[in-house]
């Protein structure tokens, strides 16, 4: 099930909330289990068993962990569920290479990738470590602990929600109309940029993409629109988890914090997808050493993680590419550039940023490599290609509104803005009832636009 649907609008989240908030605290969290099954079983029917299998093996696998402190039954724990998630993410990856390699012909498996898959396996193995280490108590309720995995706000596509974050919560949540009426304004801020921003934006990517009309400008606008497609998808995704979870009483970490601001990539990655790099660097980076070793294996540790994070991602070369790149700018900065960058205007570091940035992503949008290096060679293709033409003027003029809408939003200007104002207790009164009508006329938009259009996935359910 897709959160920016009138399926999951209109009919799922209000029959949840209604239920949820009606019976005592004591069966909140069946009814949240139970939702969450529906959710899941919705979108995946036939890998809800698989997914309670992993849970019921977490589950009973990790009591007799933390009772026998054992450091091989924690490695078979985690050997089952990473051998489920190489077996449905990677085999027919493998396959194909197999078959390319040597020239075989072995078959393809009839593999689906399980929806949330990569989510759902990294917040079990993170609760399975964290209660071996003793930095948690392994859950003593099988409904709570059914419950943290089943969420279904963040069960599809993130935020990387830890056990030991919600812990208490899953025990025990006060519920507050503040906290639901923050809750409501960020899950609305996060259907906008799903529905609004990001949605308009892939359909304008997808148009210059199928195009033969090709320019210098046209690959340059391409390259700013996959960065902002992904992420105000992905950040949309974010927000719509963290604000349903803020309305029945969880705090989910946040993914996000205005990384287009950043001024060099490892500031970048501090700020992109957080969880994700928090993640990898708790349960890989730092168990190999991190940088507590010689620099010939911090190295090595920052190019092991940087290749995980871009398999993560899926199973294409492009993924992988994508992620020792990243692996590959981060050393340098590190140990060459750090210097340089330090001396120079935040401008020119934040441009440097972003350039780096936008070839990623193409790389980690388009098909394949050679599409990718189609479209990088064309923004420097000055002499061989014009500059523009017609076809991109006229998709520019088109989308103009929304690109520089993506560009605004995509920093923390409005933001800021709108605090100040606050500051003065009359223009408060006033935004506040602004918010109020701006909220129900983006509901209003949002609803038709769904209505309207076809296109609406969102980009990190294939992960």
């Amino acid at each position: 099930m897709v959160f920016a649907s009138i399926t999951f609008l209109y009919y799922f989240l209000p029959m949840f909330l209604i239920l949820y908030f009606i019976v005592p605290k004591k069966y909140k969290n069946i009814i949240l289990l139970i939702f969450s099954i529906i959710f899941y079983f919705y979108g995946e029917p036939k890998y809800i068993l698989l997914m309670l299998i992993e849970v019921l093996f977490s589950y009973y696998m990790t009591l007799y962990i933390e009772k026998n402190k054992s450091k091989i039954l924690l490695g078979v724990t985690i050997s089952f569920h990473i051998f489920l998630f190489c077996v449905f993410k990677y085999l027919n990856f493998l396959i194909t290479n197999i078959n390319s390699i040597f020239s075989g012909n072995i078959p393809l498996l009839n593999i689906v990738l399980p929806i949330g898959i990569s989510f759902y396996t990294f917040q079990i193995i993170s609760y399975e470590v964290d209660v071996y280490k003793g930095k948690i108590n392994a859950s003593k309720s099988l409904i709570n602990y059914m419950t943290y995995v089943f969420l279904f706000p963040q069960l599809i596509a993130g935020p990387i929600v830890r056990y030991e974050s919600v812990n208490k919560e899953l025990k025990r949540r006060n519920f507050s109309f503040e906290s639901f009426s923050y809750g409501v304004n960020r899950f609305i801020i996060g259907l906008f940029k799903k529905v609004v921003i990001a949605n308009n934006i892939g359909e304008l990517c997808n148009i210059l993409t199928s195009s033969n009309e090709v320019s210098v400008l046209l690959y340059w606008i391409l390259g700013i629109s996959y960065m902002l497609q992904i992420y105000f998808d992905f950040s949309g995704y974010s927000d719509i988890a963290i604000g349903i979870g803020r309305m029945i009483g969880f705090k989910f970490p946040e993914n996000f914090n205005y990384p287009y601001i950043a001024i060099s990539v490892t500031d970048f990655w501090r700020r992109w997808h957080m969880t994700l790099s928090s993640w990898f660097r708790d349960y890989v980076y730092i168990p190999l050493g991190g940088n507590k070793v010689s620099s010939l294996k911090h190295i090595r540790n920052i190019l092991v993680v940087w290749g995980l994070t871009g398999l993560w991602h899926g199973a294409s070369w492009n993924f992988i590419i994508w992620g020792l790149y990243f692996g590959i700018i981060l050393i340098v900065e590190k140990y060459f550039l750090k210097n340089i960058l330090d001396k120079l205007p935040k401008i020119i570091r934040n441009i440097y940023t972003l350039f780096i940035v936008m070839i990623s992503f193409i790389i980690f949008s388009s098909d394949n490599i050679n599409s990718a290096f189609v479209v990088i060679k064309g923004l420097f293709s000055f002499g061989s290609l014009d500059f523009s033409n017609d076809f991109i003027i006229y998709y520019v003029r088109s989308y103009v509104v929304i690109l520089i809408s993506g560009l605004v939003l995509s920093t923390p200007l409005i933001k800021n803005i709108i605090s100040k104002l606050k500051e003065n207790k009359i223009l408060n009164y006033i935004i506040n009832f602004l918010e109020v009508i701006v909220i129900v006329l983006i509901i209003i938009v949002i609803t038709s636009m769904l209505i309207d259009s076809s296109y609406n996935p969102f980009l990190y359910f294939r992960f």
